[in-house]
């Protein structure tokens, strides 16, 4: 029997976020597992060329995500439609989240042309479901169920995130989730379309660099003109990451600074920054708050560094990256004491309720003030870091890929049978 042959989806672009980076971080552990495994990989992302630097220095077959005739059509359609006011016309034009998921022959019939058995998709997709392909789904939050009161989910967008879950969940061979939380979401909200045993418990490892040389601390504090002590907070300007409390804090902490990073483009995190910026100069904060927009991985990397901490009084979990880059960095963290955050977070962290701002402002206080308190949590950071390492990944990744083959060959519809 000829090997089976998995395509890995990639993002490639980094306002993917959390998405992007676990994306990236399967394929560099799939690379060093490749030797040992029987299967055959290919790589499909669109733009993508052998000697992209997200390949990491790996020879990777590559291939399109889809067939070049239905990227042609999808640019068409979307250069006559403004992005984000008629985005569910578009979304309509190609199934939509109104009934029954919309079946595409054309992505099974190049997903066939490429000789592709079983597809992991590490974002959600709507391509998941909607080929017909055999796939394996990341699924990392399902926050538009538990706070859907949250503008991100107004308008269409629930229904359409409704369609792109329930239908991918439902189809899935497997679902990747984060967490023993994100399984626990998983089971509440899809019971009837999914159960237990077709879960996999895969958590995130660190997305940034995890060292950093005093020429990139240099470099990063001159380019960017950073101030000289700051708390730092990567985050888009969801209204559900919360910037605004944060900035309500600042007011009580004296002489606190505050570095963002992160993308405001589109019409509610274009809101939510304007909004925030206008309560800063109410407050008198202007010159105390340093938005640097998008920053490679590497200037990322430097600014956990030389951070006093990552202050990040999200609401939304069940697990999030920053987290985990702030430990490897040897940079104190103050988060969201949330369900899942909670669990991830343990005793490494200072937990603060995200509606209070007392408790959010004790908290920068304590750590900015307390030199002690910066080392043991990030001591603490690294120690819960070390629970959980890149083998153990490895371990947990191959053994997803062996369930899922085996569902692949014994499905009735397989050649393979």
């Amino acid at each position: 029997m000829a090997p089976l042959r998995i395509g890995i989806a990639l993002l490639t672009n980094e306002s993917g976020g959390g998405a992007y980076q676990y994306g990236q971080t399967m394929l560099s552990v799939l690379a060093e597992l490749r030797d040992e495994r029987k299967e055959e990989f290919v790589v499909l992302a669109d733009e993508l060329r052998a000697g992209d630097p997200l390949l990491g220095g790996v020879e990777w077959e590559i291939a399109p995500l889809t067939s070049g005739s239905l990227r042609r059509r999808a640019f068409r359609v979307a250069k006559q439609l403004a992005p984000d006011r008629h985005r569910h016309r578009w979304r309509e034009q190609r199934g939509g989240p109104t009934g029954a998921a919309r079946r595409r022959p054309d992505i099974r019939a190049w997903h066939e042309r490429l000789g592709i058995d079983l597809v992991v998709y590490p974002f959600t997709s709507p391509f998941a479901f909607e080929a017909g392909t055999p796939y394996v789904l990341a699924v990392h939050d399902l926050m538009h169920r538990r706070h859907p009161e949250f503008p991100e989910f107004s308008g269409s967008e629930l229904a359409e995130r409704e369609y792109l879950f329930g239908s991918g969940i439902e189809e899935a061979e497997l679902i990747l989730v984060d967490s023993e939380v994100g399984k626990e979401d998983v089971l509440e909200f899809y019971a009837d379309r999914i159960t237990p045993d077709r879960i996999a418990v895969l958590p995130f490892l660190p997305g940034a660099p995890t060292a950093v040389t005093d020429d990139d601390r240099a470099r990063v504090r001159r380019d960017h003109r950073l101030p000289e002590r700051f708390l730092f907070y990567p985050a888009q300007f969801w209204p559900h990451k919360n910037h605004r409390l944060i900035v309500e804090a600042l007011a009580h902490v004296e002489d606190a600074e505050l570095v963002l990073v992160g993308s405001a483009v589109g019409e509610v995190r274009e809101r939510n920054h304007a909004e925030l910026f206008t309560r800063a100069r109410e407050l008198g904060l202007e010159r105390r708050l340093h938005h640097l927009g998008y920053v490679p991985a590497a200037d990322v990397a430097a600014l956990y560094s030389e951070a006093v901490a990552l202050v990040m009084p999200t609401f939304f979990g069940p697990t999030n990256i920053p987290v985990l880059e702030a430990w490897a960095l040897d940079c104190p963290v103050i988060t969201s004491d949330i369900r899942g955050v909670r669990e991830q977070a343990g005793d490494a962290a200072l937990l603060v309720d995200p509606e209070s701002l007392e408790a959010l402002t004790e908290a920068i206080r304590r750590v900015w003030l307390d030199e002690e308190l910066r080392a043991e949590l990030a001591r603490r950071g690294r120690e819960r870091l070390a629970l959980y390492t890149r083998d153990e990944y490895g371990r947990r990744l191959g053994a997803v890929l062996d369930q899922a083959g085996a569902l692949v060959c014994q499905s009735p519809e397989s050649a393979r049978v």
